[in-house]
C-alpha cells in the first residue's frame, strides 16, 4: 500500500491512500497535534468529502481497532497448522483490575498457558512484553494458546 505524505503549509501534515473504490483515505496531523481522519470524494479525490476530528484517545483506539485485527490475523495464518493453537484478542477495560498491574502480576502464563505475545496500546504495538509490563486501560492485548486457556485467560481479566 504506497501511503502519500503530503505537507500542507501552515496547517501540517496529510497522510492518505488510494481505496479499492478510488477514494482515498487518511489523516491529517495538524501542527498543534490534532488530527482528522478524512475521506475524499467518490468522483474527485482531492475534495475531502468527510472530516472527522479525532482527540488523542480517539485517534489511538481507532488505530488499536484497525491494526490489532491484522496482527491477529497474521499470528493465526502463522499458527493455522499447529493444532489446537489460537489466537484471541483480550481487552483491558478502564478500571480493571488490572489497569495498573504489570503482565507478571495475572499469572496468566502459569494460570492457563497462555501467552500474551503483544500489546497494542496508543496505536503502538509492544511486541513481546515482559513480566515487568505495566497495563494500561484500553490496551489490546494479543494471546495465543488452546482454546480453554484463552477462554480461561477471558475470564481473568474480566473476574480476577
Amino acid at each position: 500500500m504506497n501511503v502519500e505524505v503530503t505537507p500542507l503549509p501552515g496547517i501540517g501534515t496529510r497522510k492518505d491512500f488510494v481505496l479499492a473504490s478510488g477514494r482515498r483515505v487518511g489523516v491529517v496531523t495538524h501542527r498543534d497535534g490534532h488530527t482528522d481522519l478524512i475521506v475524499s470524494k467518490a468522483d474527485d479525490p482531492d475534495a475531502c468529502a468527510a472530516s472527522l476530528p479525532l482527540t488523542t484517545e480517539e485517534a489511538a483506539a481507532l488505530s488499536n481497532l484497525l491494526g490489532a485485527p491484522q496482527l491477529v490475523a497474521q499470528l493465526e495464518d502463522e499458527h493455522s497448522e499447529v493444532p489446537g493453537i489460537r489466537t484471541k484478542q483480550l481487552y483491558i477495560n478502564d478500571g480493571s483490575r488490572y489497569d495498573g498491574q504489570t503482565l507478571g502480576d495475572t499469572g496468566m502464563r502459569t494460570r492457563t498457558g497462555v501467552s500474551i505475545v503483544a500489546v497494542m496500546r496508543a496505536g503502538q504495538v509492544n511486541p513481546s512484553p515482559n513480566p515487568d509490563f505495566t497495563f494500561t486501560g484500553g490496551d489490546l492485548l494479543v494471546a495465543v494458546g488452546t482454546p480453554d486457556g484463552l477462554a480461561a485467560a477471558a475470564k481473568i481479566l474480566t473476574n480476577g
